[in-house]
């Protein structure tokens, strides 16, 4: 249901109904030649999708068995002695679509309402962002925060750190600011009385360690 246009000044999405595609095309050799990290953190987005569908409040049967076969497909892919394959391509691009179902039938949390934030006023690609994000949410997705740092090990993978080191004050408040316009997420993560536990101070502090 979502639909990403790229502009020439900016990136948006629309989701709705009108949307969906009569078609789709699964091409694994479209990826074959896209060198790592990129290929990492691009994947990780999907893997991230199915962490964050699985854990909160807008979660359903329904996105939860898509994600779940998707999470199979990741786990298979990044815990493996080889990541880089045709039959590795072949099922992240199966992954990738599974993923994508299942916020159809939920929602995505804490990482991409952060990781918006980065995205806007530091202009960070939005794979690399996710990851970066993503690495200090154990207090939301502990297991699949463990698990992923598994993944970035078994694949070489080392994140940028100091992400946000040279960041100014008026900086770091305008990716808090951005973050709390993302209210549908932040629903999913901590439900309707959000706003009590995901406070300023709590984004502030988690923002900094990146």
């Amino acid at each position: 249901m979502t639909t990403v246009l790229s502009g020439p000044e900016k990136k948006l999405g629309i989701k709705g109904n009108f949307t969906t595609a009569d078609q789709l095309v699964l091409d694994p050799d479209l990826i074959a030649s896209v060198p790592e990290p990129h290929r990492f953190y691009t994947a990780m987005d999907c893997y991230i999708h199915n962490i964050e569908a699985g854990h909160g409040h807008r979660k359903t049967i329904m996105g939860d068995s898509l994600g779940t076969e998707s999470l199979r497909l990741c786990r298979e892919i990044f815990l493996c002695e080889d990541s880089h394959t045709p039959e590795n391509d072949e099922k992240l691009m199966v992954a990738s679509y599974l993923g994508g179902l299942s916020l159809t039938y939920s929602e995505v949390g804490a990482c991409h309402a952060i990781s918006y934030g980065l995205a806007t006023v530091l202009g960070i690609h939005h794979g690399i962002g996710n990851c970066v994000v993503f690495n200090q949410l154990e207090e939301f997705y502990p297991e699949g925060v463990k698990e992923f740092k598994a993944m970035m090990k078994n694949n070489n993978i080392v994140l940028p750190t100091g992400v946000t080191a040279n960041c100014t004050k008026e900086e770091i408040e305008k990716m808090i600011d951005v973050t709390l316009t993302l209210v549908f997420m932040w629903a999913h993560v901590s439900g309707p009385d959000w706003q009590k536990t995901i406070t300023r101070e709590k984004l502030r502090g988690l923002l900094l360690k990146m």
